[in-house]
């Protein structure tokens, strides 16, 4: 195999010693003609083309030469300017089969390189995929209420009707008049419901680790979710830019603030929205009591079970089956104590226990309440509105 090199790209690898050793070993060096080129002849031809090739990349940027192994672009890097030489002179001159085997080659790395990189790009979209389908499945479950006694779907609950219902008295049919805290609260269920639902979530804490009260609620997917109330405060959520923090969302639905053009976000009549979605499952009913001056609407039980079956999941979750491990329990039980405690209606579910029972179970729920909501947020698979509305209950 011979190589057809300028004298004075032969000078240069030859003082700097770029050949590899068993091209120095066997190469027969004879000048050309003209004296203008140097022949490098080989045995076998494989250690020539192997260099021959790095000479002619080495070769190909700009007409300048620059020595192997050092980047192109870095600083200081040392050039030799190639000798004005014939169109294709400058460049190593294979023969025949040689030429063809090492085009071949080239070929070859430049496909395989195109083909990583459609590989790279194949799995970084399938992996998006797997992504989002674990956020699918997780929103499908948490539509899904566990339940082991095998209720219909008709008796499932959402957050707000679970602690409408904890704060509705059996027989009265109505909440407590002196319980200013459950207004608000049934609007943190709600935000929570949406978040286990994959219709919520934070913005990324960033580079600067932004707090989570300081972080925007921002709409992942606007699915109905077969609930008024919910798809109601979902609509304003997408709709809002920019986008509110928890906090503002808590005080904008409540009604609770004092600029006169966000009075539209405020959702009313909560309460009894709920209770007549409870009338709708069969929980509670509708009758008509008079209190001297007016009229008004009421709500006593009509189906203990469940409720019993609803008190007795509190009272399980901090009494036989504590785990003592905020990651270990079930979110929405875990939502449902901690938002049941801001809306002032979990001493209800923990009034028919015996004083030590009592005694036990409160102590586990302040060591949930005394929990740091921004590290808890941090921990792997934790549900960062979840503690958010936490952290603004608790602030």
């Amino acid at each position: 195999m011979v190589l057809s090199l300028s004298p004075s790209v032969w000078k240069y690898y030859k003082t700097k010693l770029m050949f590899p050793t068993p091209l120095k070993a066997s190469a027969v060096v004879r000048s050309g003609p003209s004296s203008r080129s140097v022949y490098v002849t080989a045995q076998p031809p494989c250690w020539i083309r192997k260099w021959a090739e790095s000479v002619q990349e080495s070769r190909a940027v700009n007409g300048r030469l620059y020595p192997l192994g050092q980047p192109l672009s870095q600083p200081g890097t040392p050039r030799l300017h190639a000798a004005r030489l014939p169109p294709g002179s400058g460049q190593a001159l294979l023969s025949g089969s040689d030429r063809s085997s090492a085009m071949t080659s080239l070929t070859q790395r430049s496909s395989g390189l195109v083909q990583r990189r459609t590989e790279a790009i194949r799995s970084a979209a399938a992996d998006k995929e797997k992504e989002s389908a674990a956020e699918e499945d997780e929103a499908r479950r948490g539509e899904e209420e566990d339940d082991d006694t095998g209720d219909s779907k008709e008796t499932r609950l959402t957050l707000m009707e679970e602690v409408l219902l904890l704060g509705l008295k059996d027989r009265e049919g109505y909440t407590s008049f002196w319980n200013d805290c459950i207004s608000s609260g049934l609007r943190g269920c709600m935000l929570v419901e949406l978040a286990l639902r994959g219709r919520l979530s934070l913005e990324p804490c960033g580079v600067r680790r932004k707090s989570l009260l300081s972080r925007k609620v921002i709409c992942k997917s606007d699915a109905p979710t077969g609930d008024v109330l919910l798809d109601e405060a979902l609509k304003h959520i997408k709709e809002t830019q920019p986008p509110e923090s928890v906090q503002s969302w808590i005080e904008l639905l409540s009604g609770e603030t004092w600029n006169p053009l966000k009075l539209h976000y405020q959702l009313r009549n909560v309460r009894e929205r709920l209770a007549k979605n409870l009338v709708e499952k069969g929980v509670l009913t509708t009758e008509k009591q008079n209190f001297l001056l007016f009229d008004m609407t009421t709500h006593p039980l009509t189906n203990s079970t469940i409720k019993q079956r609803l008190v007795k999941k509190v009272q399980d979750s901090v009494l036989e089956k504590w785990v003592n491990d905020p990651q270990r329990m079930d979110k929405r039980v875990l939502a449902l104590i901690l938002l049941a405690h801001s809306s002032d209606v979990l001493e209800n579910a923990f009034a028919p226990l015996q004083d030590e029972q009592y005694d036990l179970g409160m102590k586990r729920v302040h060591t949930l309440l005394e929990l740091e909501p921004e590290k808890e947020s941090a921990k792997p698979s934790a549900n960062e509105l979840m503690w958010a509305v936490v952290a603004a209950f608790t602030k």
